[in-house]
């Protein structure tokens, strides 16, 4: 099925059902729903329990966006730009909505992260390395390049008191949990979730100030510093920890969680079309 096909009818069976049992009920039938398909199904969700404000959902956001929304903390930011058109492109996209005052706002920025084959190799009996003789590859650097996203929507977002960024990690290098896989021959491979050659979640812990993962961090954290009181924009990292992969029910619930705390922390920014007959 061809990503637009899925995305008319998952809208299409969302829309006829008014309500969750309804998306999932066809996207259990999916297997290659991507994250985006999700996020925009969370808009139309937003849409509907909320029938007077208005949402939108785009795929990028630009750096010279980015720069603007600095200078208007301080015009001592935002000012280096070299690539015009540069932008970032999260891979489940941007959701925003439309304030009082006619500005955007953003309420859920998603994305999806797969890195470690190790169980799908172990289970097909497949070897791998150099002379392609071992069970387990070491870990590449890959996910590390999530942080320039992170931390571009957290300069764009700076003078915000929320920070709706969810990132949902599957693979054999998120582990929280030690695991044991089976060969077709019927030896069995251990997955240390404490190995230093596979596990990179601390490769992220940065992007959240090391608090803890599977949890809704959308609300900034305000912290004392030698008297000074500090704002922390944590993102909300979710992993599977076994290795396996995400169902897309789990992840439109944490989707929406993050989406409804983020408009709850601007509610007085939306109170008059909330209010509204």
């Amino acid at each position: 099925m061809s990503k637009k096909n899925q995305s008319i009818r998952l809208t299409d069976q969302h829309t006829k059902s008014k309500g969750v049992l309804g998306i999932f009920g066809e996207l259990a039938k999916v297997h290659d729903i991507s994250v985006s398909d999700i996020s925009r199904a969370v808009q139309k969700q937003l849409q509907e329990k909320y029938p007077n404000l208005q949402f939108r959902y785009r795929k990028t956001l630009s750096k010279a966006e980015i720069n603007a929304s600095l200078q208007e903390i301080d015009p001592y930011l935002g000012q280096t730009l070299f690539l015009p058109s540069s932008s970032i492109i999260p891979d489940g996209g941007l959701i925003e909505v439309k304030d009082d005052n006619d500005k955007w706002r953003l309420v859920l920025v998603s994305e999806a992260k797969f890195q470690g084959k190790d169980i799908e190799n172990i289970k097909a009996g497949k070897l791998v390395g150099k002379g392609m003789d071992q069970d387990t590859m070491a870990a590449g650097n890959a996910i590390e390049r999530s942080h320039k996203n992170i931390s571009e929507i957290a300069n764009f977002m700076l003078a915000e008191s929320h920070f709706p960024y969810v990132i949902f990690l599957e693979g054999s290098n998120f582990l929280t949990e030690t695991i044991e896989v089976t060969r077709p021959d019927g030896r069995k491979v251990v997955l240390k979730y404490n190995s230093g050659s596979l596990n990179r979640l601390d490769r992220l812990s940065a992007s959240n100030y090391g608090m803890p993962f599977n949890t809704n961090l959308c609300q900034n954290k305000f912290v004392s510093v030698n008297d000074k009181s500090v704002m922390l924009q944590a993102a909300s990292i979710y992993t599977t920890g076994d290795g396996s992969k995400w169902e897309p029910e789990k992840m439109f619930i944490i989707m929406q969680s993050i989406a409804e705390t983020s408009l709850q922390l601007l509610g007085k920014d939306l109170f008059k079309q909330i209010t509204e007959k």
